[in-house]
């Protein structure tokens, strides 16, 4: 990262973005970059596995795409890798090959996958920053979690931040959290989704049409959420705003705590965590078995 960035964009003169892994996740966050102009179109390239996605993702954003990239890689100032952590190994021997150069910063949203294991797949002092995105990254509400490893700099760290806050929200934190960090946001909304589908099950047994009551649950469980980021309180604080004495809303939670709830939610997260940290072990060089 010796050369001047261009101001406000990420890149130095000359340099592109690549990402591998044109996906959802990797097209959010082209998305997410082109909106923000932090950098331009002409900057920014894309690989996919098939040629119907890199043609797909060429006409929806307007970018080169391509199945073989190894020649641009030496262009590039950013490589965003967003492929699959059992893929890490053939993706790491392309760029070996094609002569990635040591001031290429690589981010990687490998789930599981540590920077000492990303360190150990390429030859030489190439610095990796790690980032734990989840998918409401694709509405701008996203949630991601950052750090760096060997020879990051705050430098290297605050382009990352501004790479994922285009997108939502963004914190630096250490790397031993980020397993469970993957556990509670990476894997989060999906407890959300099944929370939010139970609740819109249960207006329609009491009576509520079914559009009517996902309705009500999406945007309580948004405005709740939104209470909690903007308030500062404690939840616990904002819950006994809503709970009367002797009202329906303790009945309700009763209930709730009678099916445990609070400990379903705790290992829901212990098991993710768990699972995750074997998918790093997915991660080996290429012709490795």
């Amino acid at each position: 990262m010796s050369e001047t960035l261009n101001q406000p964009g990420i890149l130095a003169s000359g340099r592109t973005l690549g990402v591998i892994g044109a996906g959802v996740m990797g097209t959010t966050l082209i998305k997410g970059l082109l909106d923000a102009s932090l950098v331009s179109r002409r900057q920014v390239w894309a690989t996919a596995k098939t040629q119907g996605t890199c043609d797909a993702v060429a006409e929806d954003l307007g970018i080169q795409t391509t199945r073989d990239y190894g020649e641009l890689v030496p262009t590039a100032g950013i490589l965003l890798v967003c492929c699959k952590p059992g893929q890490i190994g053939g993706v790491s021997a392309i760029l070996r090959d094609a002569g990635l150069r040591p001031d290429t910063m690589l981010v990687s949203i490998l789930a599981g996958v540590s920077t000492e294991k990303l360190e150990s797949l390429l030859p030489g002092e190439h610095v990796w920053v790690r980032a734990i995105p989840n998918t409401p990254c694709v509405v701008r509400e996203g949630m991601t979690a950052i750090c760096g490893g060997r020879g990051v700099t705050p430098a290297h760290l605050a382009i990352a931040e501004r790479i994922f806050s285009s997108v939502g929200r963004c914190s630096v934190v250490e790397e031993h959290y980020c397993n469970a960090i993957t556990a509670l946001s990476g894997s989060g909304p999906a407890y959300m989704y099944l929370v939010m589908e139970a609740l819109a099950d249960a207006g329609v047994r009491v009576g509520l049409r079914r559009d009517l009551a996902l309705e009500l649950v999406a945007q309580t469980m948004l405005g709740s959420a939104r209470m909690v980021q903007d308030s500062g309180r404690h939840p616990a604080s904002l819950r006994d705003d809503v709970t009367t004495p002797a009202g329906c809303t303790i009945g309700g939670l009763l209930m709730l705590e009678d099916g445990k709830i609070r400990s379903v939610l705790a290992r829901a997260v212990e098991e993710a965590t768990r699972i995750v940290a074997e998918l790093g072990k997915a991660a080996k060089p290429a012709g490795q078995k």
